[in-house]
Formats: C-alpha cells, structure tokens, sequence
C-alpha cells in the first residue's frame, strides 16, 4: 500500500507540469475541485498516509507537499493569466477617445467670512495695528470684571453668555479680553487688531451662537476721539469705497467713556434710502470709543499719562453689508449654492 502511494504520488508529480491550462474562470475552479477539493485527487492520497509505514512517512509526506504545492502554483499562474486577458478584452471593447480633453479638478475658495476678515485684518496692519489672538474659552476677569464690568453690574445682562463653570470660566462673549491681555503684556505705547470667534446665547436671522468678531484699540499719549474717527473712516473708506460716509452717535459701553455707535452710509443704496437701511441713509456697524480709565488701572496703565481708544465689529455683520447677505445663517449653512457666489 505505502509503495502504490508513493507510486501515485511520483506518477502525478509527473504529470502536473503538462496538466491542461483552463481556458476561463469555470475551468480553472473545475480543475481545482478535481486535485485540490475534499474529495479530490491529491486529498484522497493524503488518506493513505496513516497506513504508510515509519520508515518511508518522511518521503511519502515530502512528495504529497511537493504535489500539493506543484498543482496550487500551476493553478495561480492559470488564474493570473485569465485575469490578464479578461482585462485585456474590456479594454479592447471599451471606446477611448484620447483627442477628449482632460477633466479640470476643482478648485476650493476662501469662505466670505474668511475673506472679509483677513481684508479688514490687511487694513488695519497696513495701518500700523500688530494681529493679537487670545483664548476663546476664558475667565470671568478678563471677559467682564477687567473692563469694568464689576459682579452683577446691569450690562452684563447685555451679554448672554455661555457658562463653562457657575463662576469662573466662560466662552468668550467678545474678543475685547484681547485688549486686557495685550495691555498687561507689552504696555503703551500699543495698537492691536484682535479677530476671533465669540459666543452668545443669540440664534436668528441676524444672528448666532457662534459668530466672529474684531477688536481693535490704540494707547498713546494725547490719543482723542477726532483719531478714533479718523482710524475709522480710513478703514471704511478702504473697505466699502472712497465715497462712503460715517457718522458716530454717543452710546453706551462699560469699557469706554464716551461711547459712540458707528453708522456708514447705506452700501446698498448709497444713503438715498432704501428697504435695507429702513430708508434712512444709514447702517450700524461697529461700536467704539475712548478707553475707560478703570479699564487702564486694571492692566497697570495710568490714564493721566495715557489715552486710548477702541472699536469693535461682528464680521458677519460686515460681511452681510458687503455683499448683500440678509440672513446670518447662510455664512453657516455650507451650502454650495450660496458659497459659490464668492
């Protein structure tokens, strides 16, 4: 018994080398159940090993593996090359038009609230302002009791704040934290333009939870209200054109004295009156004024020595008057539709 196995098992290893190559897939799989299957050729020989006697297990075990491994090489190779020649006749069927010219990747583009942001940031270091950043998640101090928003002082209700902890710690409700910390770290003389990301409890037409914001102030010595308004109309005069005009109206901010609102004439009409400025001419746009005394002693700066000012503006409020956009909620939608414009 153990001679007829390895009789067999040397007959077929002979035979392997010149075992007919199948011409498709069917083929193939029909020649791999007949030597390779359960109850194939090579499977029923390797019952006969438990009858084969010690002596001779080592070259009948050898010349099985040499079998197996023979038929399952000669299998791959048959397979690879079907393959090939599948893929070489759909390319042969398929029509390719090599004069067609090639598809243009698209190309993404700044989003509009991006893009208005670094204009504004481009003009103001053009005007000498240093770029600053400062942390969105911030403490009660810097967002409210250094500029001279003491415990429950009444304007603080103007802010509808995110509360990170009962006390302590909040979102940000302004970049204006950004004036304390680059007061108390480098000093007068100073100017900085502190853009960022804000959060309010605030979600309709015109406005957002989260939303982007500019500050900006100037400490000097004999800084006055006439170079707030001059600052000012330079960068709008560069922003909206030459031919838009300002106006500032007193106004009411804890962290300047005297506050003014900013109005610029209506970009959309030109100030003749039309439906987006309620026909009067007119658009708000920022708030400023001259920097309190309070908020100069908090960072160590003595306000009989020095003087300052400071503006602020949403730029998604900017942004909407520069290109017409009358709900706030599109900048955040990301859809293609409206991006695109841009």
């Amino acid at each position: 018994m153990a001679a007829n196995l390895i009789d067999s098992l040397l007959e077929l290893k002979v035979q392997v080398p010149s075992l007919p190559e199948p011409a498709d897939e069917k083929e193939l799989d029909a020649l791999r159940v007949k030597y390779l299957g359960k109850k194939g050729i090579v499977s029923l020989l390797s019952q006969g090993m438990p009858s084969v006697p010690k002596e001779q297990k080592p070259e009948a075990g050898k010349l099985l593996q040499e079998v197996r491994t023979g038929i399952e090489q000669m299998l791959e190779r048959a397979r690879v090359k079907i393959r090939r020649e599948k893929i070489q006749r759909e390319i042969e069927q398929e029509f390719f038009d090599i004069s067609l010219p090639g598809a243009n990747p698209g190309f993404g583009a700044r989003h509009p609230i991006s893009a208005v942001m670094e204009e504004i940031v481009d003009i103001f270091t053009g005007m000498g302002f240093q770029v600053e950043e400062g942390p969105e998640a911030e403490s009660d101090y810097y967002n409210f009791e250094g500029l001279n928003f003491p415990p429950e002082h009444p304007a603080r209700d103007m802010q509808d704040t995110f509360h990170l902890t009962e006390i302590e710690m909040l979102l940000r409700t302004h970049t204006s934290p950004v004036q304390v910390r680059a007061m108390e770290k480098y000093g007068p003389p100073l100017s900085v333009i502190a853009p960022g990301k804000v959060y309010r409890c605030d979600a309709d037409i015109t406005h957002s939870p989260m939303f982007h914001q500019i500050e900006g102030f100037t400490i000097d010595k004999k800084v006055t209200m006439g170079d707030l308004k001059g600052t000012l109309q330079t960068f709008i005069r560069r922003l909206y054109g030459a031919d838009t005009k300002i106006r500032l109206r007193p106004s009411f901010f804890p962290f300047v004295e005297p506050g003014a609102e900013m109005d610029v004439s209506c970009v959309i009409c030109g100030g003749k009156g039309c439906r987006v400025c309620k026909h009067t001419g007119w658009l708000e746009i920022l708030g400023a004024g001259m920097i309190h005394p309070n908020v100069m002693k908090s960072s160590n700066i003595d306000p009989e020595v020095w003087s300052g000012f400071a503006f602020g503006m949403g730029i998604e409020r900017v942004a909407m008057l520069k290109y017409g956009v009358d709900d706030i909620r599109l900048f955040f939608e990301n859809d293609m539709r409206f991006l695109r414009q841009f």
